[in-house]
């Protein structure tokens, strides 16, 4: 059966070291201004965040398992050493922390900039952030978790190192934070972020997909559906997570919902065909398969074999 394809890539950085070395002159994209809160809240927090201190290279664990233990997954930054850290680079790259957290069925959805910092924050998402505390030329990564933002003394509160809510300037933050202003948020996949694009979610649920956590990447697409009633995508993605989970008339209306909102695409038709070919519902499967061929398309060899199968 077809699945969405997902690409896109992340650049990988490694989490060297705890040290503070001095500050380089970063890339200020927002001019050492904090963006404004969008509930215009002088003071917005993430309750909840626990805390797990930073031993001497395992930033990346122990800021993945505060933002997965808060989204309802306990771990431990034990638990997740042997998943994220390289011995190799002394960090963690951020496709690991990002495979690491689909493997334990957490979306994990990437997001850039202080905008969508600060709108993920005032709605309740903690967020994972990469810095350079280190000069330009000589790096020093870091990860740490943005739990809150006081928008009255322009700082930004951070699970950082040995530090529960340490307060950092704004000006000072955004400079270690760019020139990607990279966050990863770490979230249970029915829970849509405050600045949730399609493409990128449904990019995520692709990823849990390729996990293996079929439970849940259903409940993204599930989730996205919900969202855009009108996204082929996240109705096929639906189908194929309800078959992988043994619903077989749940893909089916799922697959039925994708060809009524796009009646040109082949996919939908034969993965319906498919499906209703299993169900015993022959005559209809033979209709639909029909339908993908006649659409034709790069996968019309897959259509013609789903035809044939079911005319045999």
């Amino acid at each position: 059966m077809h699945r969405i394809i997902s690409g896109g890539g992340s650049l990988a950085a490694a989490c060297l070291a705890l040290l503070l070395t001095t500050l380089g002159a970063g890339c200020s994209l927002y001019g050492g201004v904090m963006p404004p809160s969008p509930s215009g809240a002088d003071l917005t927090r993430v309750p909840d965040v626990p805390f797990y201190a930073q031993e001497e290279y395992q930033c990346g664990p122990a800021a993945l398992a505060m933002a997965m233990t808060w989204s309802g997954v306990r771990v431990a930054p034990g638990d997740l050493t042997a998943e994220v850290y390289t011995p190799a680079s002394h960090g963690s790259i951020q496709p690991d922390m990002i495979t690491a957290a689909r493997r334990h069925g957490r979306m994990a959805y990437v997001i850039h900039g202080g905008d969508r910092l600060s709108a993920e924050i005032n709605a309740g998402n903690p967020v994972v952030v990469l810095q350079n505390l280190g000069l330009s030329w000589y790096p020093v990564w870091h990860y740490a978790v943005v739990t809150g933002l006081d928008h009255d003394t322009g700082e930004v509160l951070l699970n950082s190192g040995t530090t529960r809510s340490k307060r950092t300037p704004w000006r000072v933050f955004e400079n270690t934070w760019g020139p990607d202003f990279w966050g990863l948020l770490v979230l249970p996949p029915s829970r849509l972020p405050a600045t949730v694009r399609e493409k990128e979610w449904l990019d995520g649920a692709v990823g849990l997909e390729r996990a293996g956590q079929w439970a849940a990447a259903e409940q993204a697409y599930s989730a996205a559906a919900g969202r855009w009633p009108r996204s082929r995508d996240a109705f096929i993605g639906l189908g194929n997570a309800r078959y992988s989970l043994g619903n077989a008339e749940g893909a089916a209306e799922a697959f039925r919902r994708a060809t009524e909102i796009s009646p040109d695409s082949g996919i939908a038709f034969n993965n319906l065909a498919f499906v209703l070919d299993e169900l015993g519902r022959r005559q209809e499967a033979l209709t639909a398969a029909k339908k993908a061929v006649s659409l034709g398309g790069p996968q019309i060899e897959t259509f013609r074999q789903t035809l044939s199968d079911i005319e045999k």
